[in-house]
């Protein structure tokens, strides 16, 4: 309730300060302004979000692994962001290779590993189950590049070439329980 009450009373304030500087000037506020409208406040923004200087993506590159504290800080919440991206199949593969090998990584694996995750979801997925080319430069991190490895190895001993779609080509599902129209199945998959 308290924070609700914080979060308030700054909208408040905003509007407040807003509406003085109309009275006061025709001209339009300084870009700062726009700026301070969004910046995170009382800790209701989350960690992830954008600071509105445009270095959102490269925040975390500032590693600090030199006492414990900061190196499990860092490394949690680098597992939490790989198995909570709201991709369910893409959580369990990429949450599942961080965890096996974040505790052995040094500084430049890390950059890479936050690299591959700030990639966005489906792109990261097409890429990773080869149903589009990636571009170079996520090609040649080495993240990436293991990840993939250990992708195509799951899908080669578990599954048959013939069983899934060529090379660069989206994936099929095998049915649609939506699609209920003339050509769709009555029941199940048949």
């Amino acid at each position: 309730m308290a924070s609700v009450r914080r979060s308030l009373s700054g909208v408040h304030r905003i509007f407040r300060h807003a509406a003085a500087s109309r009275r006061s000037s025709i001209a339009a506020p300084p870009p700062s302004y726009s700026e301070a409208l969004l910046r995170p406040q009382n800790g209701w923004v989350s960690h992830f979000s954008s600071s509105g200087n445009g270095d959102a993506g490269n925040r975390f590159l500032d590693i600090d692994l030199s006492n414990e504290e900061s190196k499990r800080q860092l490394f949690n919440r680098l597992l939490y962001r790989s198995r909570q991206r709201g991709f369910l199949e893409l959580d369990l593969v990429l949450g599942k290779w961080v965890a096996d090998n974040i505790y052995s990584m040094d500084v430049n694996g890390i950059k890479a590993l936050i690299n591959v995750l700030n990639l966005e979801n489906p792109d990261l997925w097409k890429w990773l189950t080869n149903q589009e080319q990636p571009p170079e430069a996520v090609k040649m991190n080495p993240v990436f590049s293991a990840v993939y490895e250990k992708v195509m190895n799951n899908l080669n001993s578990h599954s048959a070439p013939e069983t899934r779609a060529l090379p660069g080509q989206p994936w099929v599902r095998g049915w649609d329980d939506i699609k209920k129209g003339q050509d769709g199945p009555v029941a199940g998959n048949q």
